[in-house]
């Protein structure tokens, strides 16, 4: 490889994406790498006011003085012509949110990659970090993939791993990934100049797919056991929050922890085998628990609908702290807690 700078093009939207494209930056002025135009997904509007706000990633850019370009998609010619016209060595993707036909796949001259949020081919898809919380992964991580058609099949350039902690919510561990993605591509980034990376093809054999979240995914389900509801509460911590209806209406689950059998027993002094899961058994500044259909949910965190997120002390004495009274059931829909 030749030792002069790496002209790089980045392409990303979010702040997982940010956080390569700092790392990039941080590294420009060893005169490793020359960041030549980043690309991310037109100004959205947002807020109350609908304005349109810039992602994280153009704000990083505009802030270093890098020229930003903002296609719909790649299907203009124009758009085509641009990317060619920056005369790229290589383009590193990150959560840009937008597919890359083959042809703009095949512009830079080293080609794309793609700074992954899991330890490829496990969790291939657009919600991998919320997918291994969900599954109960105790490790995920960092590829770094040769981009091609296919979605998240291409060779593995590198691997980073990262433990998931036992009370990792999808925010944390996001964070840390986006650190750890920034660290990962410098380091695949060098090894390619050095040409040091032998490509690895992915075994279809292990493929699992991360689909992306849907808001109805976090309805708690009360008959599944408790360390599902808890991974599943701290997987959707703070979008798209999980969720279940009390006599006063939705009601946001933000932190909760599950309890076997054995501890329930030790905190109540009757038998509650025979109550439907989704019921209240004990209720106070300690929490509210919950039975289900295998072991109990301890509550700490939730949200009225309209009201602010709160510990369950607070809760005890607003406005509907009736609503979680031991006996009252929470319920996967709304019309049933009407009745």
């Amino acid at each position: 490889m030749t030792s002069s700078p790496l002209r790089v093009v980045f392409a990303g939207t979010p702040d997982f994406a940010a956080a390569s494209l700092q790392a990039l930056i941080a590294h420009k002025d060893h005169n490793q790498y020359e960041l030549v135009g980043v690309y991310t997904q037109p100004d959205r509007p947002a807020g109350r006011g609908q304005k349109l706000v810039q992602s994280p990633v153009k704000q990083l850019a505009v802030k270093h003085g890098i020229p930003v370009y903002q296609p719909i998609n790649f299907k203009q010619e124009d758009d085509k012509k641009q990317l060619a016209e920056l005369n790229a060595d290589i383009m590193i993707v990150a959560a840009y949110g937008i597919i890359l036909p083959k042809d703009i796949l095949e512009t830079p001259k080293m080609g794309c990659i793609n700074v992954h949020a899991s330890l490829l081919p496990r969790w291939r898809g657009a919600a991998p970090i919320h997918r291994a919380i969900i599954a109960g992964d105790k490790v995920t991580g960092i590829t770094i993939m040769q981009m091609d058609v296919g979605l998240d099949t291409g060779d593995m350039l590198l691997k980073a791993e990262c433990e998931i902690g036992a009370s990792e919510t999808y925010a944390s561990l996001h964070d840390r990934l986006a650190t750890l993605g920034g660290t990962a591509l410098i380091d695949a980034l060098e090894k390619l100049k050095a040409s040091e990376i032998i490509p690895e093809a992915q075994d279809e054999a292990d493929t699992c797919y991360a689909a992306k979240l849907t808001k109805q995914e976090g309805n708690l389900d009360w008959s599944q056991a408790s360390a599902l509801l808890e991974r599943q509460v701290r997987a959707l911590s703070p979008w798209p929050a999980a969720y279940t209806f009390s006599q006063a209406g939705s009601l946001k689950i933000h932190a909760a922890s599950s309890l076997n059998a054995s501890s329930v027993s030790t905190m109540l002094t009757s038998n509650t085998e025979q109550l439907p899961a989704g019921t209240i058994l004990k209720s106070d500044k300690s929490g509210v628990l919950v039975s289900t259909g295998e072991g109990a949910l301890l509550i700490s965190e939730l949200q009225f609908a309209g009201g602010k997120r709160m510990k369950v002390q607070d809760a005890l004495n607003g406005k509907h702290e009736t609503a979680l009274d031991v006996g009252k059931q929470f319920s996967t829909t709304e019309q049933a807690t009407q009745s």
